[in-house]
């Protein structure tokens, strides 16, 4: 095992995250691997953690002046041994090809867990649609999809969103993607309803990772009634796990985005919660805005000297991190602990840092790793392209359902995994288990590809 990690920080110096998730998956299988053999004999491990594919693009695109710019495209296909890759785009100035590598990895396994036939990949740019006009946005993704439209298709790769691309952007991608092709297909999820996309996409990676934590505090016989909540995040995954927990009785007392955050004591209610919406996705605002409307709350700037951040120092029972990678380091996970916290549920991808999901496992709290509690959204995105299929459009309720239904089975895979190997209650070893056993006995029925 040392040996596989130590191949892959030769061969890939600098991918710090993907670094990190692979060395937490394969310390999880580490049981798997000394019950079945035939794993390390046919180097399955070596297999899994190289991409299927990598794709690396220049797009060039024309500002509003004129303006000639070039950013960095990538399409990473991580593995397909149970079905066609999928995975969302970010568009964001941190994206690298060690950060695609990590999202796509990650998405092998939590894709497996939704019961559905669902390879793993990501893809994205070191794009930045903030601040830009749309006509800014729409010239930049008819550029990406350019190129990235040879290599993905309905039975192929079928893409999302991700961060910085929403609604918007996604329609600016099939619009080209339609236009190159000539074909009206599935081969994007996140569309707009009135062509092709499915109720409750926007909101399942939120709602999905309310209802993985309310199965987890199920174990202990409680419920989300009364409990106070740190969210992180006033994106998509946020506003819609802030939506969740207010309908299931909960109290949400934080929101935040990469400027700074807001706290609230008197509760973040629904009409606080559209305000937010209005602000961020319509007018595209930021945090700080939020205390001009309502002046009894905190604001927050983010001071990049600290050694923490402050949005996980408050006295609360529930965190739920849903803005990025690596937001909450052992300090945070130490002061959640000190606070009260019993639950912390992913709603972002590898939001905690190992340091930090080892305090959480020390002292025993309820944590749902992302590629378990998060994987909602992915749920919808593979019951949209089934819809695509076959030409039809579930109502909401019968869309919500199959969420629950989805999200119920992960976290009963997650214990099952975990008791099977002797480690009961621990998600983060259930989770990398069951999605790993999956597509390695795929990946070996399939023979030496």
């Amino acid at each position: 095992m040392p040996d596989i990690i130590q191949k892959i920080l030769d061969k890939d110096p600098g991918q710090r995250e993907f670094h990190q998730a692979v060395h937490e998956v394969l310390e999880s299988v580490k049981p798997v691997l000394v019950r079945s053999p035939e794993y390390q004999q046919t180097a399955i491990l070596e297999r899994i953690t190289e991409p299927e594919r990598v794709i690396m693009f220049r797009v060039p695109w024309m500002d509003d002046q004129g303006q000639v710019h070039v950013n960095r495209g990538f399409r990473v296909e991580m593995n397909s041994a149970i079905g066609p890759y999928k995975g969302g785009l970010r568009f964001h100035p941190s994206v690298n090809l060690g950060i695609i590598k990590f999202l796509a990895f990650e998405q092998v396994f939590k894709n497996s867990l939704t019961t559905l036939a669902m390879g793993g990949g990501k893809g994205g740019s070191d794009f930045n649609p903030k601040g830009k006009s749309d006509n800014e946005v729409m010239r930049f993704c008819q550029s990406f999809m350019s190129e990235l439209f040879r290599h993905i298709g309905p039975d192929t790769d079928i893409p999302a969103g991700d961060i910085g691309v929403g609604a918007r952007e996604i329609g600016f991608l099939f619009g080209m993607y339609k236009k190159l092709k000539n074909e009206f297909t599935g081969v994007l999820t996140g569309k707009s309803l009135n062509w092709g996309g499915s109720l409750i996409r926007p909101e399942a990676t939120g709602y999905g990772n309310v209802y993985f934590a309310a199965e987890m505090l199920a174990t202990r016989n409680e419920t989300f009634e009364g409990k106070t909540c740190l969210v992180s995040g006033a994106g998509n995954v946020a506003q819609f796990t802030a939506e969740k927990v207010i309908e299931l009785g909960g109290k949400v007392l934080t929101l935040s985005d990469s400027s700074g955050y807001v706290l609230d004591e008197q509760g973040i209610d629904k009409d606080k919660l559209d305000f937010v919406k209005k602000l961020k996705n319509i007018r595209r605002g930021r945090i700080s805005e939020y205390i001009e409307e309502y002046p009894q709350a905190v604001y927050t700037e983010v001071d990049s000297v600290l050694d923490h951040n402050p949005l996980w120092d408050h006295k609360a029972d529930c965190a739920l991190p849903s803005a990025t990678e690596n937001e909450i380091n052992e300090k945070d996970a130490r002061n959640l602990v000190k606070n009260g916290i019993t639950l912390v549920s992913e709603g972002a991808n590898m939001p905690s840092t190992p340091e930090a999901v080892s305090v959480f496992l020390e002292h025993k709290l309820l944590y749902g790793p992302g590629k378990a509690a998060n994987a909602g959204g992915v749920a919808v995105s593979g019951l949209e392209m089934a819809q695509n299929s076959m030409r039809l459009s579930w109502p909401m309720e019968e869309v919500d359902d199959r969420l629950k239904i989805i999200m119920k089975s992960i976290h009963k895979t997650c214990l099952d995994a975990a008791a099977d190997y002797n480690l009961p209650g621990n998600y983060v070893a259930g989770a990398n288990i069951a999605g790993f056993v999956k597509v390695v006995n795929a990946m070996l029925d399939q023979g030496l590809v």
